[in-house]
């Protein structure tokens, strides 16, 4: 049997049977390098949770082993985390892509941590470490500066994608094929690919395809326009731009994110004519058809301003009759809802809208479709193969795409989180899991909001609250006055007056029952109270409020 100190190890903290949170560990003896530290954005049973983050405690144990962390891209599912994960674990240097150095600096500065050692890279980077020796290939994505990364490892060549896709006339650079092949025809031992458009037939659109669209809208069209879309899609913005320009339109921008995104674009020469972005009261000076909206909002956020126009509430902007309203994005699953909303709101109010389910070419993935995962297959050529990002459908039907392009079923593994993939001399093999799970972000708090404080909050949320304040004197242990009830989200109060006086009641009795023992803490007094009162309000009425009762001290002269 092979010694465990000459085994690569490969486990993911995040991004398996989920899309989003990427992370993605490589051991070899002391040396571990990382790849990627995003979050995920929470679905809406994780209420009040603004993020979910991996659980860095196998990191933590092996702290000292980390070489560095790298970057594959600047989308918040990959550097979202950066944030959190230095404030746990010591990471001694992040290597990362120009444009998402700008936009993980705005986040550290954001949560005031100081960190210097950021090592930008590009396509002719080298990072050698004792065992590690890595390079990069330029990707297609949505984002400039995207990178599959390849570790050459003492068991061989792992080759991880990124988030990419195949666009034979992109916006900015192309892919580089040639260097893929070349990589494959040296060998692979392992390919960890993208998943997340793995049950979508055929190749994406290209991105000059949309433009064409756009610019093709934008030029018949002579009222304003309003654009939302991503604000990380930084070649979309740099051709809304582009086209805004031949029809001379002047932009405004809205959200935060969004001028953000547009900020960085400008510094790092994405985008050359800071002049045409104007704000808001200039806009006002101008003829409606030399005016375009950019906004974020395309998901139908709640305080996004795409959101709040089509509420009639945003403070410099009020819909026109005239106005085109153009969807440059398609809805992210589980927010088609709020996009909907958000699109009806908009007809109401008699403005034109465009989405990308009328015209097709109004949006396209930066994530390859079937087509070009098995050109990615083939290019790579690899003896073993992990799907990586992506739901566990997506990571299945990745695995089938892969034995359409004979890779040998027992040569796949589907894994989850925390599972261990082990290079050997011999092959590939499972490993013994560590742990990973998922870690909520709630506001400042970091993992301690728990599964009994999510419980509260859907309890609340389905059936309400009902507080009651019990007045009691703490020498003659008696109850002064009857319990005072009152409730948020479980009964109006005003119109439930009777069976408001049989709770009130039955609090009364429980109190004065327990204070005959003199044994009864106010503690055992409380618990009494729920016990009893939740069948009686159960019976009553069949829900089940959260019960809070309070103990107020009142000391007669």
């Amino acid at each position: 049997m092979q010694n465990k100190n000459d085994v690569t190890s490969i486990v993911a903290l995040g991004g398996l049977g989920e899309v989003g949170k990427n992370m993605y560990v490589i051991t070899h003896q002391n040396e571990i390098l990382v790849i990627d530290a995003g979050v995920m954005f929470p679905e809406e049973e994780l209420m009040g949770i603004d993020y979910v983050i991996q659980d860095f405690t196998y990191l933590k144990k092996n702290e000292s082993k980390i070489k560095g962390l790298i970057i594959t891209h600047g989308h918040e599912d990959h550097i979202g985390g950066i944030a959190f994960l230095l404030q746990h674990v010591k990471i001694p240097v992040i290597y990362s892509p120009k444009i998402a150095i700008s936009l993980i600096e705005r986040k550290l500065n954001d949560n005031n941590i100081k960190y210097e050692h950021i090592i930008p890279i590009d396509e002719n980077s080298l990072i050698d470490t004792k065992h590690f020796h890595v390079e990069f290939i330029n990707t297609t994505h949505s984002i400039p500066d995207s990178y599959a990364v390849v570790i050459h490892t003492p068991q061989g060549v792992i080759f991880e994608t990124g988030d990419f896709k195949f666009d034979l006339t992109p916006i900015g650079p192309m892919a580089n094929l040639h260097k893929m092949a070349k990589i494959g025809s040296e060998g692979v031992k392992i390919l960890l690919s993208d998943s997340t458009n793995a049950l979508s037939p055929g190749f994406s659109k290209s991105e000059s395809c949309v433009d064409e669209t756009l610019n093709d809208i934008i030029s018949k069209h002579y009222g304003r326009v309003i654009i939302a879309t991503f604000a990380s899609n930084i070649y979309r913005i740099k051709h809304i731009v582009e086209t805004c320009r031949k029809n001379n339109r002047q932009i405004v921008t809205f959200g935060r994110s969004m001028e953000t995104s547009i900020e960085i674009a400008l510094n790092n020469g994405l985008l050359k004519d800071r002049s045409i972005f104007i704000d808001a009261n200039k806009a006002k000076s101008l003829k409606r058809n030399e005016v375009c909206i950019l906004c974020t909002g395309s998901q139908g956020e709640p305080l996004a301003a795409l959101t709040r126009i089509a509420n009639g509430v945003h403070k410099q902007i009020s819909l026109l009759n005239d106005d085109l309203v153009i969807f440059s994005a398609k809805p992210i699953p589980g927010n088609a809802a709020s996009v909907n909303r958000v699109i009806n709101k908009l007809y109401l109010r008699g403005v034109n809208v465009y989405t990308n389910e009328e015209f097709s070419d109004i949006h396209t993935s930066g994530h390859a479709k079937q087509e070009e995962l098995k050109l990615m297959l083939r290019l790579v050529k690899p003896q073993y193969f992990m799907p990586m990002h992506g739901e566990y459908r997506m990571l299945m039907a990745h695995k089938q795409l892969a034995m359409d392009c004979d890779i040998p079923s027992e040569n796949i593994f589907i894994c989850k989180n925390g599972d261990v993939v082990e290079l050997t001399n011999e092959g590939v093999r499972r490993g013994e899991s560590v742990e990973a799970g998922d870690v909520y972000v709630d506001g400042s708090r970091v993992g301690d909001v728990g599964s009994i404080i999510l419980k509260d909050r859907k309890t609340m949320s389905k059936d309400g609250i009902l507080l009651t304040i019990i007045n009691i004197n703490p020498m003659t242990r008696q109850l002064l006055i009857k319990p005072n009830v009152t409730t948020r989200g479980f009964i109006m109060v005003n119109e439930n007056a009777e069976l408001i006086e049989k709770i009130e009641r039955k609090i009364t009795s429980i109190v004065k029952d327990a204070l005959q023992k003199n044994t009864y803490s106010y503690t055992d007094l409380k618990n009494q109270i729920i016990l009893d009162l939740y069948p009686y309000i159960n019976s009553l009425t069949g829900r089940h409020p959260m019960i809070l009762p309070v103990i107020m001290e009142v000391r007669q002269a």
